[in-house]
């Protein structure tokens, strides 16, 4: 059976996303149909659409990456969720091992793909949350409570698993050690939650948005630094003391010059037997930008490190993150700061460009019956 629903299409690069009915075919073996509550908006997508048209590209397609919804068909090899139930999709393989995983949107068109009907054209996507149903791999479907948000809780598969996974995960972040995070937008709001959550101190935040830096503070942030108005390398080694940087800076921006910044703002070490601090790559680097490091920062026993989903196994993580929310740790509440129907994606896009949401914009659809 033949499911329509409406999506934003990726039809040219650079271009306006178009929103209109396509069909939905049934799950593969091992896929879940999806009827969608909630997706997130992430930054991601945008380097998507605005990279250039590339040898052997599928256009067009669909994106998107973080989704709550409703099991509505499995594939017959599906037994971890069943038909009703809610779910968190996301871009991670569940059990994050080795095994590739074939369905992934997150760089568009670097894997197989499923394909849809639009204009009697196909269209290609993969678990893609720009849509009123996504057809995903069972292996990047997680069942969810019912008693939780079914809005709020979609920024769970990505914007929480990447910025709390690299403090928890990829750092190890101890109580009372010190962590700046250049870049306070979703994920690096993540970051924050998750630092305050571990105990972290000081919790810097840096940015070039005011609002952004006083919105900051709600998540956790104890210090932050317009990095427009001062020089936030020299700002961070004051904040520290005589600790000359701190302890771990994360870029959730993924510009050359935050790049250069978060290595140049992590301490040095002394000997072997002292490392010095770790910077950590989270954000994604356009692919026309590229970044230049001075390798003398490494004699001093500096680390430059990078993450991919916060290195969550979302199995393991997922149950962890929803067990903050409801302890009022992970300010889900907060963090969710504007909400789009699928028509107004691209104002959603646009405004997301422009540095107009302070958390983490969403697309809503329906509610849980």
């Amino acid at each position: 059976m033949v499911i329509k629903g409406r999506a934003a299409i990726l039809v040219e690069p650079n271009k306006p996303l178009v929103v209109d009915e396509i069909e939905f075919p049934d799950p593969a073996p091992d896929q879940v149909l999806v009827k969608l509550f909630s997706s997130g908006v992430c930054h991601s997508q945008i380097h998507t659409m605005r990279r250039p048209a590339r040898p052997g590209q599928r256009l067009p397609a669909l994106l998107g990456h973080e989704s709550t919804g409703i099991v509505v068909a499995q594939g017959r090899d599906v037994s971890h969720v069943k038909e009703g139930d809610h779910v968190i999709t996301t871009w991670v393989d569940r059990n994050n091992s080795n095994t590739p995983l074939p369905l992934v949107n997150h760089a568009l068109n670097d894997r197989p793909q499923s394909t849809f009907k639009w204009r009697g054209k196909d269209v290609s996507g993969s678990a893609a949350t720009w849509a009123e149903y996504a057809l995903a791999s069972d292996r990047v479907v997680l069942p969810m409570p019912k008693d939780v948000p079914t809005d709020l809780t979609c920024v769970i598969g990505c914007a929480v698993m990447t910025g709390a996974g690299a403090i928890i995960n990829t750092l190890g972040v101890k109580p009372g050690q010190s962590v700046a995070v250049f870049g306070v937008g979703g994920i690096g709001l993540c970051a924050i939650q998750a630092a305050a959550i571990v105990d972290a101190y000081p919790i810097v935040a840096v940015d070039v948005i005011e609002d952004k830096l006083a919105f900051s503070r709600r998540f956790g942030a104890t210090e932050t630094i317009n990095a427009w108005a001062v020089d936030p390398i020299q700002a961070i080694r004051e904040l520290t003391g005589g600790g000359g940087g701190v302890d771990y800076a994360i870029d959730a921006v993924g510009l050359p010059q935050t790049q250069e910044q978060i290595l140049r703002s992590v301490r040095a070490g002394y000997s072997g037997f002292n490392r010095g601090g770790t910077a950590l790559l989270v954000g994604i680097t356009p692919p026309s930008e590229q970044a230049i490091l001075d390798t003398s920062l490494f004699v001093g026993n500096r680390s430059f490190t990078r993450t991919s989903g916060g290195d969550c196994r979302p199995e393991r993580d997922f149950p962890l993150f929803i067990r903050w929310y409801r302890e009022g740790k992970l300010k889900l509440n907060d963090l969710v700061t504007n909400r789009y129907t699928l028509d107004q994606i691209n104002t959603a896009v646009e405004d997301l460009e422009r540095g107009k949401i302070l958390g983490r914009g969403i697309l809503t659809y329906t509610q849980p019956q």
